[in-house]
């Protein structure tokens, strides 16, 4: 099970392919990631960087041996990128999302897609009317525990699902939004428990805010699946990455259960009656599978393969504008303290 993309420890070999052009919007922590992944790869070739910031950006740019741009409009024109990737702060990603949509470019965007529906709409019909290629960063789905947590629930291998269990929690990363825990970082939750088990049709939230009062920085939430099952989510800023477990995923079934502890650490499977389980968890010289970072490293192999051969993105802008819509169900429902229904609807075109 699992995927053959090793990055880390591949054989480095000549691109059997034109490498593409791709240019990488955002000059911060998680933006270097994009610039170190299309610096790695042979089959890419890193052709810009743009920021805000012109010396931030411009010692980004050096030490990836690529172009600086402060703007978007020169950039493109400029570079003629084939990919461009967008990883800025979490509430400026509409604007420059929109304006590269209308330059017509393909666009891998970091999550949250934004935190307004209304603005998720507005660019998924400004990609539909172009026919613009548009994905989505939830790299969490290229885990490897996630990975095969997936493969054994389309198997059938754990019977119908009765239950799921959702816990993730650490350090805050406050903006202007009230729900940015919910928005910001429990976006993985909600995609990853429909991508494992199911829509996602009703939510009933608990939220705190005595930390920072007015900021819900803990949510706890009943969730009803269209299986029939039910499940638990918590998430948090009241806690620490830091701390063991900060994040885990349960899905109990009929016939077996799955857990996955802090997404890439470990994948135990155990049986009913069975006192011996079966456990992943990456061996000695397998650091690509125990790395946070590199599950990005799979996503891009992935995203880049669906390009080159003209096919819809694996992860498509669609399933964080899904996200953005339960983050806001669950928002409500612990504002006005009612069950809120959220079956999936196709967004207006």
């Amino acid at each position: 099970m699992g995927i053959d993309f090793r990055p880390p420890v591949a054989t480095r070999v000549p691109a059997t392919v034109p490498p593409l052009r791709v240019a990488v919007v955002g000059a911060g922590g998680w933006g270097e990631q994009h610039a170190r992944v299309f610096t790695d790869r042979t089959d890419t070739e890193l052709v810009a960087v743009v920021g805000r910031d012109p010396g931030r950006t411009a010692a980004r740019a050096e030490a990836y041996g690529t172009t600086p741009y402060t703007d978007l409009d020169a950039m493109v024109a400029t570079a003629r990128p084939d990919l461009v990737t967008v990883s800025l702060p979490n509430e400026a990603h509409f604007a420059p999302t929109l304006q590269l949509l209308r330059h017509g470019v393909p666009l891998l965007v970091e999550k949250p897609l934004v935190f307004d529906l209304d603005e998720a709409d507005t660019l998924l019909a400004e990609a539909e009317r172009r026919g613009v290629f548009f994905a989505i960063d939830l790299n969490h789905r290229y885990a490897e525990p996630v990975l095969r947590a997936k493969q054994l629930l389309d198997a059938g291998e754990l019977g119908d699902v009765v239950f799921v269990t959702w816990r993730f929690g650490g350090e805050p990363n406050f903006g202007t939004s009230p729900h940015a825990n919910l928005i910001e970082t429990q976006v993985h939750g909600f995609d990853l428990l429909e991508h494992l088990c199911g829509p996602i049709v009703s939510v009933t939230a608990q939220a705190y805010d005595g930390a920072r009062p007015g900021v819900f920085t803990t949510v706890a939430v009943a969730l009803e699946l269209a299986s029939g099952g039910v499940g638990t989510f918590l998430g948090t800023y009241d806690s620490s990455y830091a701390y063991p477990d900060s994040q885990r995923i349960e899905v109990n079934g009929t016939t077996g259960r799955l857990v996955v502890e802090d997404t890439v650490r470990r994948l135990v499977v155990s049986r009913p009656g069975e006192e011996v389980a079966q456990v992943w968890q990456a061996g000695y010289f397998d650091d690509e599978a125990r790395s946070f970072h590199t599950t990005f490293d799979r996503h891009v192999d992935a995203v880049l393969a669906a390009l080159r051969e003209g096919r819809e993105p694996p992860v498509h802008a669609r399933a964080g504008r899904r996200a953005l819509e339960l983050a806001h169900a669950v928002a409500r429902s612990g504002q006005e303290g009612v069950r809120v229904r959220t079956e999936p609807v196709s967004p207006p075109a």
